[in-house]
């Protein structure tokens, strides 16, 4: 697969890291499309998933992310990973987008998500198929959006502590706080919903 003539291929976009790409883009619209290919799913899923957006309105917003990610190139600070700081920019897009909707997001987790969560939070259990989706996605909507925003990072997304801090723009400490407690009141949520005690 080639994206332009021999110059970008799908092989010479595998073998270069993110921070080489930036550098790569910013002299050629062309190697632009490695970051996009490398990112566009699991953008894609993350805006659906704090946007409770349709296919069609989530692409649109990608889309938005990209043009501002492009343009902005020039912006970007070396010293952070670029996954934090394109996430960053889909984060901004998307709430930008509910807004204007002014529509509460409804979360779209899949199977992924509810397995990696079951995994990572260590106190469902196992899971079992739609209902455990539905019962996560419950207890998750009843959460204040500032601990949302941090556990489907952290959980879904698998961002360390450092990337949460970047995306979210909160300093570290903000982040372990947020965490800790957003576990916990998922936890109550969760069990509530399903009449199970700790």
């Amino acid at each position: 697969e080639t994206y332009n003539r021999d110059m970008v291929t799908t092989e010479s976009c595998r073998e270069k890291t993110d921070e080489e790409l930036v550098v790569l883009s910013a002299a050629s619209s062309e190697w632009f499309y490695c970051l996009a290919r490398r990112y566009e799913e699991k953008l894609l899923r993350y805006i659906r998933r704090i946007s409770g957006m349709s296919p069609d309105e989530a692409e649109d917003v990608l889309q938005d992310v990209f043009i501002n990610t492009y343009y902005h190139l020039h912006r970007f600070d070396s010293r952070l990973k670029f996954s934090s700081w394109v996430y960053r920019i889909a984060h901004n897009q998307t709430i930008s987008a509910v807004r204007k909707r002014a529509v509460r997001p409804t979360i779209l987790i899949d199977e992924h998500d509810a397995e990696s969560w079951a995994d990572d939070t260590d106190f469902i259990g196992a899971l079992d198929g739609q209902r455990d989706r539905e019962l996560i996605n419950a207890a998750l909507l009843r959460l204040d959006e500032k601990y949302r925003e941090v556990l489907m990072l952290r959980f879904f997304d698998e961002m360390d502590y450092v990337e949460i801090a970047d995306i979210l723009e909160k300093p570290l400490s903000t982040v372990g706080n947020l965490i800790a407690r957003g576990r916990k009141k998922f936890r109550e949520e969760y069990e509530a919903l399903t009449g199970q005690t700790s």
